[in-house]
């Protein structure tokens, strides 16, 4: 980092204020300057053992990183000086008299976990945009792309944490009112270091990927990112400064994120021609139509697999046998009709094919276990979640397609014509099952991080894969290919990421500090 920006932080501005989301108007021109009797700074190191103890994560600074290198790589310049400081908190003491009741409710409503509430302003977002078209492949954006983006934006957050968590534990800087007990504050003091502001480098590293992938909403998401960290603020928890390195952090590792999303291969357009003889030499029936959704996909840049190819499933039974014949009966003799013995079932089809119901809806699964688990305030944690799940998700969508486009296997309304699905099928070849794929994986995720509620994980993944057979549009072959391929990708996951990432611990929990009075 420059010279002239280490300069700038040994004070604080209006207009960093302003960036931070803090309405000026009530401060005046010199509210930096305004008297107050000087602080008592006490020293960081000076902590006791029981504190030292009840710290959040002290060590995550050196969990292993996605995108960037390290997080000591991106470690930000000392704070701000004893006199910088003093000033700092003479903002907060004016800040306080802005606490009025819309204030308070977004303190209240970013307290909730940054990590939390940006993994659902993330969902809701790229559920609401995620559909319609790639501009540069002009190929429909579906499941695939959304597990894409949303990989993209939880392992954002997760780097900007375990850097935010490096500086933390470096500096070790007290809390506002831990150096000035005088000044109020609406929420607890958060149990780890004040420099930098966790909540501005989760906010603005996730803004910084979702205005990249949707630009229309850039502002918007840059707009919330200033207020989340205007509301720390506010609350009297942290400094000016912690905001603002916050701020530059969280768009670092978001820039970091960006360059790779730019050379994953997802916008390489497809110069390929749909095949009319089986390219395994099976003499299979093929998938027949036109423009195929992602055949390149693939091909994509992994997170932890080696390729898509990795895990390539093997051959579906052949369409002439036995076996192949009962595959589509099954589908073909399913009963849609709307008030059969099936209605339910064709409800829950339906709903799969939302994104609440399907992909997205995984993470709405694994959130409120963040909440139920009290890990919205363990941000590493929370992050570390988010992160795996949408990683193993990501390479899972990502081996299926490889699978999808090296068997080409023809859909079931092609093989049977005269098929009534309860939607259209989606466009591309049928083996493996998409659903079966990411829902195996999201399940065989949820099981190892939440091992009370792994039943739970495991039956969800499989209503979401049978739902597509229910729906007519895949065989059992492909949903039992899938399911078994997205589970092999998340126990890959957890093997070579999730065991030895240095969060010391099986599954989401926090493992032990050995605080002192433990058994």
């Amino acid at each position: 980092m420059s010279s002239e920006t280490t300069t700038r932080r040994q004070g604080i501005n209006r207009r960093d204020i302003l960036r931070m989301g803090i309405s000026g108007t009530a401060l005046g021109a010199g509210v930096l300057m305004i008297g107050s009797p000087a602080i008592a700074v006490a020293a960081d190191a000076d902590r006791s053992p029981t504190e030292r103890c009840e710290e959040i994560e002290p060590t995550a600074g050196r969990w292993k990183t996605w995108v960037v290198p390290s997080g000591s790589d991106l470690r930000l310049p000392a704070p701000p000086s004893t006199a910088a400081t003093q000033r700092e908190i003479e903002v907060l003491e004016t800040l306080a008299g802005q606490r009025n009741a819309a204030a308070l409710d977004r303190i209240k409503f970013w307290d909730a976990g940054a990590a939390y509430r940006w993994a659902a302003i993330a969902i809701d977002r790229i559920g609401t945009l995620g559909f319609g078209v790639n501009p540069v492949t002009k190929q429909p954006l579906v499941g695939l792309t959304l597990a894409r983006n949303i990989a993209l934006v939880m392992v954002a957050m997760y780097d900007a944490t375990i850097a935010a968590w490096d500086s933390k534990y470096t500096y070790n800087r007290r809390r506002p009112s831990q150096l000035d007990p005088r000044l109020s504050t609406v929420i607890p003091d958060p149990a780890s270091p004040s420099y930098p502001s966790e909540h501005a480098a989760v906010g603005w590293a996730a803004a910084t990927v979702l205005a990249y992938l949707y630009p229309q909403i850039g502002a918007a998401m840059q707009a919330l990112a200033g207020d989340e960290g205007g509301s720390r603020l506010l609350a009297g928890v942290e400094f000016p400064s912690d905001v603002t390195v916050g701020m530059e952090l969280g768009q670092a590792v978001g820039n970091s994120v960006i360059r790779r999303a730019k050379n994953d291969g997802a916008d390489t357009p497809w110069t390929g021609t749909i095949p009319t003889v089986d390219p395994t030499g099976r003499g299979e029936p093929l998938w027949t139509g036109i423009n195929p959704i992602y055949p390149l996909a693939g091909t994509w840049k992994t997170w932890v697999l080696t390729s898509g190819s990795q895990f390539r499933s093997g051959a579906y039974p052949d369409f002439f046998s036995p076996a192949g014949m009962a595959d589509l009966n099954q589908v073909v003799t399913f009963d849609r009709s709307l008030n059969g013995a099936n209605f339910n079932r064709n409800a829950e089809a339906f709903f799969a094919q939302t994104t609440v119901g399907g992909i997205l809806g995984e993470f709405g699964a694994l959130n409120q276990r963040i909440q139920e688990e009290r890990l919205a305030d363990n941000p590493p944690r929370a992050a570390r979640v988010n992160a795996l799940l949408s990683v193993a998700m990501h390479d899972a969508m990502v081996a299926c397609w490889d699978a999808k486009y090296f068997y080409w296997r023809i859909r079931p309304f092609q093989a049977h014509p005269g098929l009534v699905t309860l939607f259209p099928t989606p466009n591309h070849p049928s083996y493996p099952a998409a659903h079966g794929a990411g829902s195996g994986a999201a399940g065989a995720m949820g099981a190892y991080l939440f091992p009370r509620d792994a039943a739970f994980f495991t039956d969800n993944a499989n209503q979401l894969a049978q739902s597509r057979l229910w729906a007519g549009i895949h065989y059992q072959s492909d949903i039992d290919a899938g399911l078994a391929l997205g589970r092999t990708v998340a126990q890959t996951v957890i093997d070579q990421r999730a065991t030895v990432d240095g969060s010391q611990s099986a599954g989401a929990a926090a493992a032990g500090l050995g605080c002192p009075g433990d058994d």
